[in-house]
Formats: C-alpha cells, structure tokens, sequence
C-alpha cells in the first residue's frame, strides 16, 4: 500500500514480542528501502542472516534495495544466493536478469528471463520485463510479440499498450504510437510515463503548447503521488521541461531528484542547468562545481561554467574551466566554438580598453593644449 513507515512500527512490535524470529527483520530490509533507508536496510539484512534457516527472502529483499541505489554487482550476487537458497522463490530469475541487464549482459539476461517464464509462463511483470529488454536490444519484432502475449492474459493491461506505443515511436509510426498511448492513459490516468511519451511527440511536431499542458498535469500528479515516480522518471520530466522552457518548474522536479540522490553528479549538473535557464548563474556555478568535485570528467558542466563566466566577463576562469573542459575532449566541436567565442570576446574587449584609453589621451591632449 506504499505505507512502509507505518508498516515499519507494526514490525518493530512484531520483534519486542518475539525476537527469535527473522520474519521482522526480512519485512524491514524492504521498508527501510522503501522509505529511501539503505543503510537501516543492510543492517538488517545482516540481522536476518543470523537466523537459521530460508535466506532467500532477505537475500531478494537487499538486491532490491542495491538495484535502488544502482550497485548492480552486488545486487547481482544477492539475487544468485537467493536463488541458491530456493530456486523456486518467486520471480529471483527476473531480477537477477534485471540486474544482469543493467550492467550491459543483455544476453545473458534475456536467458535468465526465459528461464522464469518456463517456471510461470503466464508471468505478465517477466514478460513485460523481457519485453523492454528486447527492445533495448532492439529486436523490436520479439519484443511486440510479448507485448501482444499479455494482452492475450489481460486485454486491457495498460503496461502493455504503453509499450505497443513506444515499439510504434521508434518506428516512426506516430499516429499508431499515439493511439497506444491514449488508450493506455484511459485504461490508467495516472500511468507514470504515458504523457510524457505524448510530450515528446508534441515537441517533435512543434506543439509546445499541448505538450507543456501534458507535462504540467504530470507535475501535479508527481506533488500528489512522488514515490510513484522513480529516478529515471523525474530526470526525464525535468528534461522535457527544459526543452519545452519551463526551467522553473524543471528545477523543482530535479530538486526532488537531489534529495534521493543528493551525490550524484549527473544530478548537479541537472539542478545547475535548471538555474542556469532561469538566468540565476550563481545558483547554477555553485551546483556545477559540486557536480564537477565529485567527477572532474563531467564536460557538460565545465562547459556550462566556461559558458557562464564568459558572459560574466570572467576571462580567466572561463578560459581555466575551458582548459579542463578540452584536456578531456579536445575534439568537441562545442568546446571549439566556446574556445572561439572567448578569444573574441577577449579581443573585443580589449580593443574597447584600447579605445577607451585613447579617447582619455585624447581629452589630456586637449586639456593642455587649451
């Protein structure tokens, strides 16, 4: 029911009334996830292990909770000694897939997803799964056809739809994709992704207007229900804001996003962007600089910072900041027009000094001469 902080108070009850059982501690390795708790959640994964018997339970619960916060090798190992501990535990194949996919072993997780649909064929969440990791293989032709095999169990699955309509996306197929979409988003008005795939599709075709109209619902629905959307969600939608020009709104969306990842750099440089096209550059070089402490590599945020002091007439730090930038890449034909542009801006610069000086000359001149 998305309650896991009250869920936590009836487990904590659960052990002061008996101890001897690791039931308590498996439930809270996945709450403590939940509510965004990871380190709560390896401890008591580690509480768990001290019991005898089935570890399957809490070894799947600590790879969810390593898939959230994207240490895919360990969650990986997780979910191999809970299929170890019980090769029929549900759905351990799928995950272990899912994390398999997630560190590029595409083929060895499509294996471990046809692995799981032979113990449950009918399995609507593993062919989903399997579904999406075709796609990302872009073996577009299989990927349908288990699509089409859940709307054979459930007609009416939006999942399904919505996936039908993406397959149609990146087959140019827009008028197909768009009825996808809609149907999808009838079947589910609050389906996490379905209008800003519809979004997207307005933006290709110029309609700005309706799209942000699509996406400005899709920030009341993130206030009203925020644990629904996920990561990947709300770095999408704030980019979709910023290229529809709400930087305002797209900051918003990604200070939610810092507090779940509050060290990533990506998301620095993302809140920094957001400031950056609101016209606010020292929000911006502050968030850009946290983001380039933590990887010094990260070219588009040392480009934005060369962008910004330039602008600011700052030429020694603009050309410090574009120096790192080009160590990195120095073939980046952006970087090579931001390298152009600050020696210009320099060289106008310096000739409006060289004028100015003349001029005050030219005054003395007279003033003596008179």
């Amino acid at each position: 029911m998305e309650r896991a902080d009250e869920a936590l108070k009836w487990l904590e009850q659960a052990e002061e009334l008996d101890s001897s059982r690791p039931e308590s501690f498996i439930y809270r390795i996945e709450a403590y996830a939940r509510i965004g708790d990871h380190d709560r959640a390896e401890a008591m994964f580690y509480q768990a292990l001290q019991f005898e018997g089935d570890h399957a339970p809490a070894y799947a619960n600590m790879g969810e909770s390593l898939m959230d916060r994207r240490d895919y090798k360990r969650a990986i190992s997780c979910f191999r000694q809970a299929a170890s501990a019980d090769p029929l535990y549900p759905r351990v194949y799928a995950r272990l897939a899912a994390a398999y996919a997630e560190v590029g072993r595409h083929d060895r997780a499509r294996q471990l997803y046809l692995r799981e649909l032979r113990e449950a064929p009918g399995d609507i969440d593993t062919l989903l799964d399997l579904g999406c990791l075709l796609t990302d293989m872009n073996r577009l032709a299989e990927a349908g056809e288990k699509f089409r095999r859940v709307l054979e169990i459930e007609s009416d699955h939006p999942d399904a739809h919505f996936h039908l309509g993406e397959l149609a996306m990146r087959q140019h197929r827009v008028k197909e994709a768009i009825a996808s979409f809609r149907l999808a988003l009838r079947l589910s008005p609050s389906h996490p992704e379905v209008r800003r795939r519809l979004a997207e599709i307005s933006i290709s075709q110029g309609e700005l207007g309706e799209a942000r109209k699509l996406l400005r619902r899709e920030l009341r629905e993130l206030a009203s229900n925020p644990r629904q959307f996920t990561v990947t969600d709300l770095e999408e939608l704030g980019e979709l804001l910023l290229d529809v020009r709400l930087p305002r709104d797209a900051s918003q969306v990604f200070q939610v996003l810092l507090e779940r990842r509050p060290d990533d750099a990506r998301v620095l440089h993302l809140v920094s962007l957001a400031h950056f096209r609101c016209g606010e550059r020292s929000q911006g070089m502050e968030y850009a600089r946290r983001a380039v402490r933590l990887d010094p590599t990260l070219l588009s945020a040392l480009h934005n910072m060369a962008l910004a002091c330039v602008h600011e007439r700052q030429w020694g730090k603009a050309r410090y900041y574009l120096d790192q930038a080009l160590e990195i890449d120095g073939d980046d034909h952006s970087l090579r027009r931001l390298r152009l542009t600050l020696r210009a801006h320099r060289a106008l610069e310096s000739l409006g000094l060289f004028t100015s000086r003349r001029r005050i000359l030219r005054r003395r001149g007279r003033a003596r001469a008179g």
